[in-house]
């Protein structure tokens, strides 16, 4: 059966992939007829044969919940403690062995977390692009592969003793400051992306197609970091002790809508909750916040902290009295695990003054153990197990290294090209000169969260298999760049080259864990290397910017000296490859920006005010495209192509009745409260029927170019009549498609009203306007009218 559901699963993701983009083959997993040898086993596994598997927690045939029950009653409180972290501990007499909760899975397996190794048979995995980039590809299909392909190879490894089963992925922070370090982690500023990012991916990474919808799981992922975390280190600001404070209003229309999502949409078996305060109160401690995850969003999993966020309640926010304080704080809220050992040493005595019940532990321990239940920890042998077939064999396989290059292309962002200065033609260019501290180093395609690449390939690499004669210099000597020495070096290369490619940005040292960027700018001295090249080169050059933050290139933008400019983002270990498809023209690029680029000026807002919506009587700009009021250096969604693109509705209505899908009115309701210019506005939950609403539009897209090309459609709306906070404007719908030169394709987009056309009012109530909305696609709109 599971033979049947893998084939089945294998069949249906070809078909998707290859409607939605080419040439990805599908993501394979091996079929039951696959020779596993015994060095493939899983060193350390519960419930041996012949005497270990004797325990009714062993028994594949009784309910997860009793199984979870049976083995909780056979445990000592010391050995229930030893439960509460991490790093579980073994329980010989039961055959337990210790278990590493800690994997990371971002966008490959990483190296970060005690539970992967590359010491063994498997030395390395595919290293997809980083995350930012490859939602600037804006496909569900693609987002949902990757994960699929990492899920196997993690499960591979798995099965090798490389790896865990619970892995701390997705980040769907949402990217609310363009000096975040950790932006580079996240699908971008977009609540509504990162939603759908998360769905794709837990879906696929959980194994919710390969084990057929049931409670079983491949692998566990975990939606991070609950929540309003978005700050490292700013000022005298530190990520362990800053106190977010964040309105109603913005807590449940930006922060809060991915997690909702994750969990009620993607299913996610993991919640972390984050270091930062919310409100004056630790987010692990939010009892509030974690019991509204189980109790309204339906979430079946386990909550861990961020590593060592529970000793910090009392090392460092001074939240806790006493590290038992904090113990009950946390567990009392409902959080199950301790990334790091603060439960280990104060539990106990937690327990003993009587601060935390031996129930609040045993409640931890059901969300544990009914999770690795799931991933069929105490089934017995991993290989006998649905997934144990997985192997080194399906680890940086030709699929998935294919696939990784696919998303590369898909992610790389085209944002300027004067004069149709690309792609560049083999046949007339003789000498290429790439020009960049970066340009030819492998060691950061893939930016935070990485592990060990396959075969990972420089961008100076990927453009010498196009010119033979590809000349490089580096320019600087890293990427901080605060000298000019190696200037002469790469002005003389540039003059000795018929095109030159300066690869300039941001690097790990600029942007990171732990470490927030202070300027919008290009570091040190890059744009004078820029500029410098630009001037001593023959022809106008090619500028590609890496790195994950919004950049301020303002002066390239405008000069003409610089014909041309690419977001490459960390594009993984095919980077250097898919960087050169693009220049060359072997790939039409069609990513759009996920975040918007602002102005340097833009870092005289403190990173520490939360609000979203402007207030113009502060001289507070706002922030991400929805209310941002201010210049921009690029838009939210905005990508350049080889061709050129024209839209039409080719079906959408005029009007929108609600009349016999709204709560009748009653003195207890709120229903449609006008306001004195006539107009007003519906609560959501007084729509009785908000299915029967939704109706499709229809689209036609020309490509009117030469060149075929995949394409992102996005559709934005916004309210004519606007109430008091509602967005500048919102996506609402968004399609990759594939488009032949000079031909149209059509498609259609689902809205739902009460979602799409709906905003959260002040007191954070989810509010649908009455009166006239615009549908927005590039270069055309649509009205309609939402009456009663």
């Amino acid at each position: 059966m599971a033979h049947w559901r893998t084939t089945t699963f294998l069949k249906i993701l070809t078909i998707l992939l290859l409607s939605v983009f080419h040439p990805i083959t599908a993501v394979k997993t091996p079929t039951a007829t696959t020779t596993t040898t015994e060095k493939h086993l899983h060193p350390k596994f519960p419930c041996k044969p012949p005497h270990q598997n004797v325990y009714p927690f062993c028994n594949t045939s009784l309910p997860i919940d009793t199984r979870a029950q049976s083995l909780l009653s056979l445990l000592t409180l010391d050995e229930k403690i030893l439960q509460l972290s991490s790093k579980a501990g073994p329980i010989p007499r039961l055959g337990l062995p210790a278990y590493e909760w800690w994997s990371e899975s971002l966008h490959g397996i990483s190296t970060n977390g005690y539970g992967v190794n590359f010491n063994g048979t498997i030395p390395a995995a595919t290293s997809f692009p980083q995350v930012l980039l490859t939602s600037a590809s804006f496909n569900r299909s693609l987002w949902s592969a990757i994960a699929t392909a990492i899920a196997v190879e993690g499960r591979a490894m798995y099965n090798l003793g490389q790896a865990g089963l619970t892995f701390w992925a997705p980040n769907i922070n949402i990217f609310r400051d363009p000096r975040w370090g950790r932006g580079q982690e996240t699908p971008g500023e977009d609540p509504m992306v990162t939603a759908a990012y998360s769905v794709e991916y837990v879906r696929a990474f959980q194994g919710e197609y390969l084990s057929g919808g049931s409670q079983k799981l491949m692998l566990s992922a975990c939606c991070k970091h609950y929540t309003a975390y978005d700050l490292e280190s700013w000022g005298n600001f530190s990520r362990y002790t800053f106190n977010a404070k964040v309105l109603k209003q913005d807590m449940e229309d930006t922060y809060q809508p991915p997690f909702r999502s994750c969990i009620e949409d993607g299913g996610a078996s993991c919640l972390m909750c984050s270091y930062n305060q919310v409100d004056g109160v630790p987010a692990c401690a939010r009892h509030d916040l974690l019991q509204k995850a189980r109790t309204e969003w339906g979430f079946n999993g386990y909550i861990t902290s961020d590593c060592d966020a529970v000793s910090i309640i009392y090392k460092d926010q001074k939240y806790a009295s006493s590290p038992e304080d904090a113990v009950a704080a946390v567990l009392k809220a409902g959080m199950d695990i301790n990334c790091g050992t603060y439960l280990l040493e104060h539990t106990q005595s937690a327990v003993e003054k009587g601060k935390v019940g031996e129930e609040d532990i045993d409640r931890a321990l059901l969300n544990i153990f009914s999770v690795q239940l799931r991933l069929g920890l105490f089934d017995g042998d991993p290989k006998k197990q649905q997934f144990g077939n997985l192997g080194p064999h399906d680890v940086c396989n030709q699929d998935h290294r294919k696939l990784t290059l696919e998303a590369s292309r898909q992610g790389i962002v085209l944002l300027k090209n004067d004069r149709k200065f690309l792609p560049l033609k083999k046949n007339t260019i003789t000498s290429l000169a790439i020009i960049g501290p970066a340009a030819n180093d492998t060691s950061n395609l893939g930016g935070g969260y990485s592990g060990i690449p396959c075969n990972p390939k420089s961008i100076f690499e990927g453009h010498k298999s196009y010119i033979q004669k590809t000349l490089y210099a580096s320019g600087c000597l890293d990427v901080p760049c605060k000298s000019d020495d190696g200037f002469e070096e790469a002005i003389h290369v540039a003059k000795m080259a018929d095109v030159v490619v300066v690869v300039a940005g941001l690097d790990p040292t600029q942007e990171s864990e732990e470490h927030d960027r202070l300027s919008l700018l290009l570091p040190g001295k890059q744009m004078d290397l820029v500029l410098a090249v630009a001037h001593a080169s023959k022809r106008p050059i090619v500028v590609i910017l890496m790195g994950g933050g919004p950049l301020d290139v303002s002066f390239a933008k405008d000069h003409p000296l610089i014909a041309s400019i690419l977001w490459v983002g960390y594009p993984g270990e095919a980077g250097g490859k898919a960087v050169a498809e693009v220049i060359f023209g072997e790939f039409n690029p069609g990513g759009r920006l996920p975040v918007t680029w602002y102005p340097e000026s833009f870092t005289h807002v403190a990173m520490t005010d939360m609000r979203m919506r402007a207030d113009p009587s502060r001289g507070y700009p706002g922030r991400t495209y929805r209310f941002y009021r201010g210049d921009v250096v690029y838009r939210f969604g905005y990508g350049l192509s080889y061709s050129e693109y024209y839209y039409k509705f080719i079906s959408a209505p005029d009007r929108i009745s609600l009349s016999g899908s709204v709560v009748e009115a009653n003195p207890n309701n709120r229903l449609a409260y006008e306001r004195k210019d006539g107009f007003g506005y519906i609560h959501i939950d007084d729509v009785a029927c908000c299915d029967a609403l939704r109706f499709n539009i229809q689209i036609s897209v020309v490509n009117n170019g030469y060149m075929d090309g995949s394409h992102v459609v996005m559709l934005f709306s916004r309210a004519v009549t606007k109430l008091k906070g509602a967005p500048l404007k919102q996506l609402i719908g968004f399609k990759r498609l594939n488009t032949v030169a000079y031909k149209a394709i059509e498609t259609s987009i689902l809205i739902d009203p009460c979602k799409h056309f709906s905003m959260v009012n002040h007191a954070g109530l989810r509010v649908l306007s009455l009166g006239a909305h615009v549908l927005m696609l590039e270069g055309v709109e649509h009205s309609i009218f939402i009456e009663t």
